[in-house]
């Protein structure tokens, strides 16, 4: 195996240092004050083996005779992006905990944190009392938005410049390593969001190593990443390296890949299959179930599927439609790239084959027809009403919650969790928090920042919206993010959450919605009442949802079959509605009729009576 990147902690005071710097003819170690030469080996890399480090011990990198830099490849900056990297104890950061090996893809429920603004803390230490509450609720893996290393101590995560360090603010590496051990204990997987289409706009030096960024290929946040050209061998190992180090250092169960659709490479194998060959190469040596997913705005299976249709063979990736579907439906909304949404049948084609663009060019987006997908499995999409891009998207940050009413958070759930693929809730959005989630960042040049300031006005222009955003950098619009977790105990909140645990209740326990397919499926649409009706089946049962998307009550007939129990009404006044005239059982063979009221839905199955739900 090849040596590290970076500071390998070798024990007993010894520590190997290892960097790439084939732009550079001398690299010397800047250790306190002294500096040591580092010998240069083939392809650019330079190492040195020196005795008298411990864990903790701050160093450097000077390239031919210059000012020492932050380690490329550093795993820990403590005193921030411009200050000195810190050698780290990898092989003490990650306890193995008995009988863990990870989810399959079918039982995640993926609930999405910025570590910052979820606790009071701000810290990863802040988040393990919640643990508990979120596997009460039935969520079973949380996702981490980004924690490499960024500059300040405010910022969404995807500015970082440092991808191997995580953030000092958040608790550092030991923080990291003491939540993923915290979680397994508890029964929950944990993905991390990485970014490997860019890096920051501050603190970055690794244009001073070697040829990191591509001239040909550009992204909206700045340069790509040189995935093909010239010296692009190092570049690909160092990523590769890194997404490797978060699967062994610190036992992360999977990663979502930021933008995955941004990264440029015209190499004969692509840097995401490369990826995805080692990453899951790993995995099994180790015994472990270990997911990619991506974030991709392409409507194609490109990103799942394996390498004989051409594809990159990741795990799953995120399905916009649908999410941009259901948001256009319940809010109305149809700025920007909602312009194109709205249609109740757009909404059904998602739930039969995760995309719509099939039929023709969309100008907003620029998105070409796609394929159906059709042989791609449920479990490798990722659903949603809500996640941080959707909420950060509207100019002030609003949540669903405070663009559309009670009955529709209700109705987002139920599209969401009774859909037959894997679910993704954004924190807090379990119980309707009304906090913000605007973007921020702490950069400490006065003119990025303003750069930034302009960029967001600029971004929201086609969206036509009144006003001016929130200062990206001012601490206040930060601030303004933090959750309300005591929310979540009185009023429709509780009641809410507590229709959030019972609909993953009956996700896990009826095995029509356990089973995740997309052929034991049959979606209708009713344009004219604005109805959904999807009806799931295995051998044993059935379970049939219908959803009343209109502002007007509707009245449904549902087809004879096996005898079916109501099992949820959103209007019953146990959720908070105005109270359901639907009875609680139809026989057996009888056509039965749904009195719907607005914005509502109804969930009946084939399966036994089952006991009260405990509020």
């Amino acid at each position: 195996m090849q040596d590290r990147l970076g500071a390998t902690y070798l024990g007993r005071g010894r520590c190997r240092f290892q960097v790439w710097a084939p732009l550079a003819k001398r690299v010397e170690l800047v250790l306190d004050e002294s500096r040591v030469d580092m010998q240069p080996a083939q392809a650019g890399y330079f190492f040195a083996t020196v005795d008298g480090v411990e864990p903790g011990t701050r160093y450097r990198f000077a390239l031919d005779g210059g000012p020492g830099m932050p380690d490329p490849a550093s795993r820990h900056q403590p005193e921030g992006v411009d200050g000195p990297s810190a050698v780290v104890d990898l092989e003490a950061m990650a306890d193995d905990v008995p009988g863990w090996s990870g989810l399959s893809l079918s039982d995640h429920v993926i609930y999405e944190l910025h570590v910052g603004t979820f606790s009071p803390e701000g810290t990863f230490e802040g988040v393990v009392p919640y643990l508990g509450e979120l596997r009460d609720l039935g969520v079973t893996a949380l996702e981490l938005m980004p924690v490499a290393q960024f500059p300040g101590d405010r910022n969404w995560g995807y500015d970082g410049v440092y991808p191997f360090a995580v953030q000092d603010s958040y608790g550092g590496p030991g923080g990291l390593a003491r939540l993923v051990t915290a979680c397994h204990r508890r029964g929950l997987a944990v993905v991390l969001d990485v970014v490997y289409n860019h890096l920051g706009p501050e603190g970055d030096h690794l244009a001073e190593f070697g040829p990191y960024f591509s001239n040909r290929y550009r992204t909206p946040w700045g340069k790509g990443m040189n995935f093909d050209g010239p010296g692009s061998e190092g570049v690909r190992r160092f990523f590769v390296e890194n997404a490797v180090q978060w699967i062994e250092d610190y036992r992360i169960d999977g990663l979502r890949l930021d933008a995955a659709d941004r990264i440029e490479d015209r190499s004969p194998t692509h840097i995401l299959r490369e990826l995805a060959d080692t990453v899951h190469a790993r995995a099994a040596d180790r015994g472990r179930r270990v997911h990619l997913i991506a974030e991709s705005c392409l409507d194609g299976g490109q990103m799942v599927e394996g390498p004989d249709h051409g594809g990159y063979g990741l795990d799953a990736q995120w399905a916009d439609d649908f999410h941009h579907s259901v948001h256009a439906l319940l809010t109305g909304d149809r700025a920007g790239y909602y312009g194109v949404f709205g249609a109740l049948g757009q909404l059904a084609r998602t739930f039969r084959d995760a995309f719509i663009y099939r039929d023709a060019y969309v100008p907003h987006g620029q998105r070409i027809p796609a394929s159906p997908a059709a042989d791609i499995p449920a479990e490798r999409f990722v659903v949603y009403a809500q996640n941080h891009d959707q909420v950060g998207n509207p100019m002030f940050g609003e949540r669903l919650a405070m663009q559309a009413g009670f009955e529709e958070l209700k109705l987002a759930a139920g599209l969401v969790l009774l859909s037959p693929f894997v679910p993704l809730l954004f924190m807090g959005e379990e119980y309707g928090e009304e906090a913000p989630f605007p973007f921020f960042v702490s950069f400490s040049d006065p003119a990025l920042a303003a750069k930034v300031r302009g960029g967001r006005i600029s971004d929201f222009a086609s969206f036509e919206w009144a006003g001016r955003p929130p200062d990206p950098g001012d601490e206040s619009t930060f601030e303004s993010a933090r959750l309300h977790h005591e929310l979540a105990s009185s009023g429709r909140h509780r009641l809410l959450r507590t229709l959030y645990r019972e609909l993953l209740r009956l996700r896990r326990e009826v095995p029509a919605l356990a089973r995740l397919s997309r052929t034991d499926i049959e979606v209708t649409a009713d344009e004219t009442q604005g109805v959904l009706m999807v009806r799931r089946w295995t051998e044993r049962d059935e379970a049939l949802a219908v959803f009343n998307t209109g502002q007007a009550a509707a009245s449904v007939v549902v087809p004879g079959g096996r005898p079916r129990l109501k099992r949820i009404d959103s209007s019953d006044e146990r959720w908070g509605g105005s109270g359901t005239v639907i009875p609680d059982a139809f026989g057996e063979g009888l056509e039965a009729k749904l009195e719907m009221k607005p914005r509502s839905f109804v969930l009946l199955t084939g399966e036994g009576r089952e006991r009260e739900v405990e509020g």
